[in-house]
């Protein structure tokens, strides 16, 4: 096995483009796996990229560098709309798990149960994926296919989320349920960003469940439904069976496909009744 560890994100893509490596961000999914069997190949380690690390603030976006930790992302002095992603990061395994972790691990292992993704996709976030010869940008809703599956190429990194400024004074929520209160892969989580206009109504509403499908979702008609609705408390009586539809949980060791769908609604109102709770 081969072992590499880029200085800068112009060595690592040109590894990548040689190589076809296995890459090592934070290494909290990566090692687990190992017990299904040794690494072969290369190995792509990017911990020493500084230029993957941060926060940066443009006049359209917030941009999070893939390098970064979901304990930078609690640390970091991030808007209010930021607040739901805040709390799934306090939901990534322990602390010593978040000192680690990074965002582009967490989006690029593609888990059903990823946190990171439903508070991110609720945040219509970008990601940016680069390659030794082009950069590409595209929604993060269309870069996971579904359970460990995504669009990244072999020659390419995620070097970058962008979360568009409209969403920065939303008022965000991110709940989780799980067989116990920490350490706990999620049963159902629900991430919901509600932004207001100036007549106090709600101009752009996004709710996204995770969970509950092999990759998380945004409820397009549950977002149509709640647009111009007042943003105050009675919001949970707009939720629908049929807004729930798209959902497509499974029964495994964690709770029953029924269960999961019972849990889901509840959750995204008691989302929406918090999110109203904390707007003004």
């Amino acid at each position: 096995m081969l072992f590499l560890r880029p200085g800068t994100l112009d060595e690592a893509l040109a590894a990548l483009a040689e190589t076809r490596a296995t890459i090592l961000s934070g290494g909290t999914d990566l090692f687990p796996a190992l017990s299904l069997g040794p690494l072969r190949g290369t190995v792509l380690d990017i911990s020493a990229i500084s230029e993957l690390k941060g926060t940066r603030f443009t006049d359209s976006c917030i941009e999070i560098g893939g390098r970064a930790t979901w304990s930078e992302i609690l640390s970091a002095d991030l808007p209010r709309g930021f607040d739901g992603l805040k709390a799934a990061a306090r939901e990534i395994g322990a602390v010593q798990i978040q000192n680690q972790a990074t965002v582009a691990g967490n989006i690029c292992n593609a888990s059903p149960a990823a946190d990171g993704i439903a508070a991110l996709m609720a945040l219509d976030a970008d990601i940016t994926l680069a390659s030794h010869s082009t950069t590409r940008t595209l929604p993060l809703k269309d870069f996971v296919l579904g359970n460990r599956q995504t669009t990244r190429r072999p020659d390419e990194l995620l070097t970058s989320v962008r979360v568009p400024r409209r969403l920065e004074n939303a008022s965000s929520i991110f709940l989780k349920l799980g067989a116990r209160r920490y350490l706990v892969i999620s049963i159902v989580m629900v991430a919901a960003n509600l932004v207001a206009d100036s007549a106090g109504r709600i101009r752009e509403a996004l709710i996204c469940v995770g969970s509950c499908s092999p990759k998380a979702l945004r409820l397009a008609e549950l977002e149509q439904a709640l647009a111009g609705q007042p943003l105050n408390a009675g919001l949970s009586k707009l939720v629908r069976p049929e807004h729930l539809s798209p959902l497509a949980p499974i029964d495994d060791v964690r709770a029953t496909a029924a269960y999961r769908m019972d849990a889901a609604g509840i959750l995204i109102k008691r989302a929406l009744e918090a999110c109203a709770k904390k707007a003004f």
